[in-house]
C-alpha cells in the first residue's frame, strides 16, 4: 500500500467474530489492519480469512502484526519457547505470513518490552531479529508498542533501524500520552493511538464534546478521532458495528479549531 494511512482497524478481542469484523471493516473502507500473533487476545487466522473473503487485492492493504514475548502469550504459542529470541521472532513472523495468507507484511511491531523500565537483553535480541526480517524484504517497516518515553529514546539509541511507529493505549488523563507522543515527534516516529474511546469514557460524555458534535453534525466518537488526527496520531478503532466503522472513517470533511483541540486536550 502506497497511499497515506488515515485510520487503522484493530482486531484484538474479537475471537470468532474476527473474520466477520474484518470483512465489514474492509467493506466500510478501511485499508489498514492491525493484528498480532498472540492468540490470547487476537485471532490472526481470522484476520487472514476476512481479508481473503473481502477480495481486496493485497497491494491495496496495509497489514501490521506484532511479535509478543512468551510472557504475553497463553499456551497457544506461535514459536518454540525454548528457542533463542531471534528464532522465536522468525517463527512468529513466518506463522503470521501463513495466517494472513501473504508473502510480506507492511509493519512488524514489538508488542511491548520485556520489562517495565528501560530495555533489556530480550528486547535488544528481538529488535535485532526484527531488523533481520526487514533486511530480508518480507516486512517494510518496524514498530514498537506499549512503550514509555524513556523506552522510545532507548530503542532509538540502540536500533540500527529505528521504529517507524509506536503504538500505545492513549489515556486523556496523561495528556493523551503526551510524553510518549513528544518522544515520537522528537525522533520522527508516527504515534498510533488505541483505546481512544474505551479508555476515555469520561471524555465521550464531556459537555464540550457534545457541543462540538452538535456544531459539526458528528458523533462524539468522530470528534475524538478527528482530534487525534489533528494531534498527529494515527488512530485505531476496534468497533464491531458496521455503522460505527463507516462513521469512524467519515472525519475528513471538517476540522476542529485550535481552541477546540486545546479543550479536548485538557478534558481528561
Amino acid at each position: 500500500m502506497t497511499t497515506p494511512i488515515a485510520m487503522m482497524y484493530g482486531t484484538a478481542w474479537k475471537e470468532d467474530a474476527t473474520e466477520r469484523c474484518v470483512v465489514d471493516a474492509l467493506a466500510a473502507g478501511f485499508r489498514a489492519i492491525d493484528t498480532a500473533n498472540q492468540r490470547k487476545h487476537y485471532y490472526e487466522e481470522g484476520v487472514g480469512a476476512g481479508i481473503a473473503a473481502s477480495g481486496i487485492p493485497r497491494e491495496q492493504l496495509f497489514l501490521q502484526t506484532k511479535f509478543t514475548f512468551v510472557d504475553g502469550q497463553d499456551h497457544r504459542l506461535p514459536f518454540d519457547p525454548h528457542a533463542p529470541i531471534a528464532t522465536q521472532v522468525q517463527q512468529s513472523f513466518a506463522s503470521s505470513l501463513e495466517h494472513l495468507r501473504t508473502t510480506y507484511l507492511d509493519s512488524l511491531v514489538l508488542h511491548g518490552p520485556s520489562q517495565r523500565e528501560g530495555l533489556g537483553r530480550m528486547d535488544h535480541e528481538a529488535w535485532r531479529a526484527m531488523e533481520d526480517v526487514l533486511a530480508s524484504g518480507k516486512v517494510r517497516m518496524l514498530g514498537a508498542s506499549n512503550m514509555t518515553a524513556k523506552q522510545v529514546h532507548d530503542l532509538v539509541a540502540f536500533a540500527n533501524v529505528k521504529p517507524v511507529f509506536v503504538q500505545n493505549r492513549c489515556y486523556a488523563r496523561t495528556g493523551w500520552d503526551a510524553l510518549v507522543r513528544d518522544a515520537c515527534t522528537r525522533h520522527g516516529i508516527r504515534y498510533q493511538g488505541f483505546s481512544l474511546l474505551t479508555a476515555n469514557r469520561q471524555v465521550m460524555t464531556h459537555p464540550r464534546i457534545g457541543d462540538f458534535a452538535r456544531k459539526y453534525g458528528k458523533t462524539p466518537a468522530q470528534i475524538v478521532f478527528r482530534f487525534a488526527r489533528q494531534l498527529g496520531m494515527l488512530p485505531l478503532t476496534g468497533t464491531t458495528d458496521p455503522v460505527h466503522m463507516r462513521e469512524d472513517l467519515d472525519i475528513e470533511d471538517f476540522s476542529l479549531t485550535p481552541d477546540e483541540v486545546s479543550t479536548i486536550e485538557s478534558a481528561g
